[in-house]
């Protein structure tokens, strides 16, 4: 049975090891240090809410990770929820359904009024989830990224 709570410093060596994971879901190079730096500066600067899994024998089996923002158009809060994972060998025991509950209700706690997520394509376990959640499809807007180191 795992426990989801919110993730504290102490728990830094362990996250960074699951961030630096899910980097490489996403073919990114692994970059241990980086990652440890990145969950540093979001400790330091507490500008995200990150929520672990933690399993009956104190491991971290997962992680969720929201960016606060707002709405112009809704004129409030929404938060991204920017990051999901759970180790390969935790996956269908319902932990990820635990970090998205958990991650809700604290946005629910907070007055937040909507979230949202973007995920690849291809990520069909993952939307299959964000459905089983009652998360809808965006139909309504595109997506677009800009890279501005690579701009002209």
């Amino acid at each position: 049975m795992n426990n989801v709570r919110a993730a504290v410093l102490d728990d830094l060596d362990a996250l960074s090891v699951l961030l630096d994971d899910y980097r490489q879901f996403y073919q990114q190079q692994s970059d241990l240090k980086g990652a440890r730096y990145f969950l540093s500066q979001r400790f330091g600067l507490g500008d995200s809410f990150i929520l672990v899994s933690e399993e009956a024998q104190g491991k971290i089996s997962g992680f969720v990770q929201l960016f606060p923002g707002l709405s112009t158009v809704g004129m409030n809060a929404r938060w991204t929820l920017n990051d999901l994972y759970v180790l390969p060998e935790y996956r269908s025991q319902g932990v990820g359904r635990a970090l998205m509950s958990a991650a809700a209700d604290l946005a629910q706690d907070h007055g937040v009024t909507r979230l949202v997520l973007m995920t690849q394509v291809e990520n069909k376990r993952a939307q299959r989830l964000y459905g089983a959640l009652g998360w809808q499809r965006n139909t309504a807007f595109y997506s677009y990224l800009l890279d501005v180191n690579q701009r002209e």
